[in-house]
């Protein structure tokens, strides 16, 4: 795979990725961060409009797996429970393993995957490596943190390439 840092799209909220716009690209799989991706960190539970969301992506037949570096096994574990979504826990971005992981056991190959996230170190480096379209979404709850500040800062440029390459 030829590495990119540029992702596929930029969105500014998960919503934006319909199933239509997902139907366009061939993608029956989505894999998705969950922390500041879907959710913000701090938010313990998932809102309505996330369950309307994820019922809009199965209701088109596409399947959505949550797949996080999060340590905290647990809050991926109750979040994905409350929303009845299978995950991959501790999948090890920008590393492809979790991908190939969560590929594997819904039984899709990449030409039919997206990766959704927050990150370009992790989430998108992470599909670009393993060849899955590349979504990027604006962090759910903005940066928070002055390390979370700087680190966005950073991804503006490969943002904004996109961004002009969407149109």
């Amino acid at each position: 795979m030829p590495f990119s840092l540029i992702p596929h799209r930029v969105v500014d909220r998960y919503a934006e990725i319909t199933p239509a716009y997902l139907h366009e690209q061939g993608v029956t799989l989505l894999l998705s961060d969950l922390d500041f991706t879907l959710a913000p960190k701090c938010v313990a539970r998932p809102d309505q409009a996330l369950r309307d969301w994820i019922a809009e992506l199965e209701r088109a037949g596409i399947t959505l797996m949550i797949v996080s570096n999060n340590r905290s096994g647990r809050r991926v574990r109750e979040f994905c429970a409350d929303l009845g979504v299978a995950y991959q826990g501790r999948a090890g971005k920008p590393s492809t393993r979790g991908l190939r992981s969560a590929m594997a056991r819904a039984g899709v190959d990449r030409s039919a995957t997206a990766m959704l996230g927050d990150k370009l170190l992790t989430d998108v480096l992470a599909a670009r490596r393993a060849g899955v379209l590349a979504l990027m979404v604006e962090p759910a709850g903005g940066a928070v943190t002055p390390w979370q500040k700087v680190l966005h800062a950073l991804q503006a440029p490969f943002k904004a390439v996109c961004r002009r390459r969407q149109g």
